[in-house]
């Protein structure tokens, strides 16, 4: 469930997008956090300027971003070590995905799995957006 607002652009956008993606990360500002990993769910949905008419268009994969960059991107960002935020780690995602700037904007939620019984997450969620586009 998203609270942010739908897009709201010019253009046409392809929103892409990578789900429930559950990683064991180096995450917390607490003592009992610390040299532990605990579960986190990171979803990732960016928008393309899709620059085809009502036409198809080819089927290249030239003509967006391919989701496997921003799979990789996440992977690599939480292998680095420990971060304090799930804010934090949802910002570096956010400026990974729009380094291409084909990528108009993003919205990145970064959850915690584990820490209450009765809660199935807790985290955060952002949007940005590419300044350049």
């Amino acid at each position: 469930m998203s609270l942010l607002p739908p897009w709201n652009d010019p253009e046409p956008l392809r929103c892409l997008f990578v789900r429930n993606m559950v990683l064991d990360a180096h995450i917390g500002v607490f003592a009992h956090e610390q040299g532990v990993t605990q579960r986190i769910r990171v979803n990732v949905a960016f928008g393309v300027v899709d620059g085809t008419t009502l036409d198809v268009g080819p089927d290249d994969l030239g003509r967006t971003v391919s989701y496997e960059r921003v799979v990789l991107l996440v992977r690599e960002l939480v292998a680095r070590g420990h971060v304090a935020l799930v804010e934090t780690l949802a910002e570096r995602i956010a400026a990974g995905v729009l380094a291409d700037r084909r990528v108009r904007v993003t919205r990145v939620s970064v959850e915690k799995l584990d820490i209450f019984d009765d809660a199935e997450s807790v985290g955060v969620e952002i949007e940005r957006r590419n300044p350049a586009a």
